[in-house]
């Protein structure tokens, strides 16, 4: 088996434009999707064309088609294609307040032509950032990825997005003023951007601001014998129908008004805290998450728990993107 190796690194470890000229001339398609959320309210205006810079989705599709002619001049190493024909479309997702879009680029040439495609992809959303800004700064942008390739020496298609456990609901909020003890389910509480839950102890300007566990998990210690509810394990939210401890790490989930990433999972438990002694077990270090605040916003029982974005990263217990300690 041929070691793997990046094509745009020499043997001295240097960067450099792969010659291409051998290669045969072969038609080539890519298709690229991207993701822009906003608030609902945003979103109408946008389908109704009231917002101050106009017509939001017909700009956006003419700076996609620019900027994939530009892909050469953005990224260092790539090689000036001469396109057969760039395409943007967007579908408007009122269920999840967000657009999707999705770039196909085609060209009959010696190399690919994805970057074109993301390229295109990309600028169509920040232009739709651009375009909604005066209204909404709260916008994110997701999502971008290769969804399809052919020509050259194979094809690509993109495997199903994972949908089993992508939404689900809070249960409970919960809120302490200690650390290592149960937390105390309230009727709704505020998350503050890179902060976590306003008068919850463990918040703070660190990777472990807001704690997630899933209902299903408490319910595993109730049919064990423990006399256990929402936030007696110290979570601070707790929800049910989504499997939280099996997401990726740099996963972003919309939870209520407020927007959270996925920063560790699970975590090491060095002494018995008063949680351990009064339940008799602790499920927190072995299913719960934690996840810092990206955006924002009040979190209630009842709200939406939905995968915004999956994530790259390390998945199961003891994965961490933690640089920093508790404050």
């Amino acid at each position: 088996m041929d070691e793997l190796r990046l094509s745009h690194v020499d043997e001295s470890g240097n960067a450099r434009m792969v010659d291409v000229g051998g290669k045969d001339i072969s038609k080539r398609t890519a298709r690229v999707g991207a993701r822009i959320w906003m608030s609902p309210s945003t979103l109408r205006l946008l389908q109704e064309e009231a917002l101050p810079k106009g017509d939001v989705l017909a700009v956006a599709k003419v700076a996609g088609i620019m900027a994939a002619k530009r892909t050469a001049e953005l990224v260092p190493l790539c090689h000036p294609l001469s396109l057969t024909q760039v395409d943007l479309t967007f579908e408007v997702v009122e269920a999840d307040s967000r657009v999707d879009i999705e770039c196909v680029t085609r060209t009959e040439d010696r190399t690919g032509i994805e970057m074109e495609a993301l390229t295109g992809a990309a600028v169509a959303a920040i232009t739709i950032y651009d375009m909604c800004k005066a209204v909404d700064r709260a916008m994110v942008i997701g999502d971008l990825r290769l969804l399809e390739k052919t020509g050259g020496k194979e094809d690509y298609i993109r495997s199903p997005e994972p949908v089993t456990s992508e939404a689900g609901t809070v249960v409970a909020v919960n809120v302490s003023g200690s650390k290592g003890q149960r937390k105390i389910p309230m009727p709704e509480a505020r998350m503050r951007t890179d902060h976590g839950i306003e008068g919850d102890v463990h918040s703070g300007n660190w990777h472990r601001q807001v704690s997630l566990l899933a209902q299903e998990s408490v319910d595993k210690m109730t049919a064990a014998g423990l006399k256990v509810g929402p936030g007696d394990f110290g979570e601070n939210i707790t929800t049910v129908g989504i499997d939280v401890a099996s997401l990726p790490l740099l996963t972003t989930l919309e939870i209520g008004e407020a927007l959270v990433e996925v920063t560790q999972i699970g975590k090491e438990c060095h002494t018995r805290c008063a949680i351990y002694n009064q339940a008799g077990d602790c499920v927190m270090p072995r299913e719960g998450i934690f996840v810092r605040v990206l955006r924002g916003g009040r979190v209630a029982p009842g709200d939406t728990v939905r995968v915004r974005a999956w994530g790259t990263g390390a998945r199961g217990v003891g994965a961490t993107v933690a640089t920093d300690t508790e404050p």
